[in-house]
């Protein structure tokens, strides 16, 4: 059997598995063409269309089959509620019983796109939970857009789970942080070190404070911006390397605590490059149509899902010394997963495939 064929089967497997009744007609044959699509992604390594192409089971000439798949991409009755979600949630409730860490990030991808996506925090990976795509290049969106892709991530968490949600200072307005509010979710967030403060009825900003590389200030029970939002927790930090202080807004109640969760968020950036410039070189895509990237997404995100799971899986199962050294591993849970898929290919082994963190034996 192929190479391409038996990575094929294997990630055609873990798609049905989690499908409460058998896949019949139109939705057969979608699920198949997103099988081809994660195989040729794992195959190829990139998420050009014609890279994939190469690296999938079907017969007939290449043209054809980036054919089959563009009309994939540019089909309205694809969509992340059908052919994501149900990997997702799996994937939520397999992670540890710990507060969920969610971080939000925009990159741009595509030709003139860019992505906003709300990541779940696990190990040294953020696992993309749902996300928006619009026209533009990188810069700040509007308040909206974030709401928007908030409101997305809400259902998929879990009932009873404990949420702190993770931004840079692009996602301080207060909008936002209302709606975190109400979902009830814990925040942390970078704010400017000019921002409009209001204690006992004076206003100040953080910039009026007499501050020295080595602090670390709270300023509890103050509102928040002009419109006065809160109250909330102001923290002042300033490492001694750095140029200057980081200034953070939170519903938390402890300094150390905020801190201590902010230093998750720089794991988005992993993400990124991993879809990327370390991994499918989504931002060299050609593709311009929003809904089409969006689908694509389906396809880079659900691989994404995989090799980490995967990797984790190596990892915990005692095989990652077939693949890698046993002293010490610089490798990430994702290229774990892209090492192992080959090793099983090479060796004949059959690979294991599930859209969730493994159970410890």
């Amino acid at each position: 059997m192929s190479d391409n064929l038996t990575r094929y089967f294997a990630i055609q497997k873990a798609l049905v598995s989690l499908r409460p009744t058998s896949a019949t007609g139109n939705f057969a044959r979608h699920l198949n063409t997103l099988g081809m699509l994660v195989s040729g992604i794992v195959g190829s390594r990139k998420c050009h269309l014609p890279a994939i192409a190469l690296n999938v089971p079907t017969s007939g000439k290449p043209q054809s089959r980036v054919r089959k798949m563009e009309r994939w991409l540019h089909n309205a009755r694809i969509d992340v509620e059908t052919y994501y979600q149900p990997y997702i949630q799996a994937l939520l409730k397999s992670l540890p019983s710990t507060p969920l860490v969610l971080v939000i990030d925009g990159s741009e991808i595509g030709r003139e796109c860019v992505l906003l996506s709300v990541n779940v925090v696990y190990e040294r990976r953020a696992l993309p939970l749902c996300w928006c795509v619009v026209k533009g290049k990188k810069g700040h969106l509007p308040v909206s857009t974030h709401i928007e892709v908030i409101r997305k991530a809400a259902p998929l968490i879990p009932k009873g789970r404990t949420v702190v949600f993770l931004g840079d200072g692009e996602f301080d307005g207060t909008e936002l942080l209302g709606t975190l509010h109400e979902l009830g979710w814990n925040y942390v967030c970078r704010t400017a070190k000019n921002v409009i403060l209001t204690e006992e009825g004076e206003r100040f900003q953080p910039t009026d404070l007499i501050l020295r590389p080595g602090d670390r200030i709270e300023l509890p029970e103050v509102n928040f911006t002009t419109s006065g939002y809160g109250p909330v927790l102001v923290c002042v930090i300033w490492e001694p390397q750095w140029k200057e202080p980081l200034v953070l807004v939170s519903n938390m109640e402890f300094l150390e605590e905020i801190y201590g969760w902010y230093k998750l968020r720089f794991r988005i950036e992993t993400f990124f490059s991993d879809q990327k410039s370390r991994g499918f070189y989504l931002g060299h895509s050609h593709i311009s149509d929003v809904e089409a990237i969006n689908r694509l997404l389906i396809a880079t995100c659900l691989t994404y899902l995989w090799l980490v799971c995967l990797g984790q899986w190596v990892v915990q199962t005692g095989r990652l010394g077939w693949i890698h050294r046993t002293n010490r591993c610089d490798w990430s849970l994702f290229h774990i997963g892209l090492a192992w898929v080959q090793f099983c290919l090479d060796n004949d082994i059959t690979i294991w495939t599930q859209f969730a963190i493994p159970k410890k034996e």
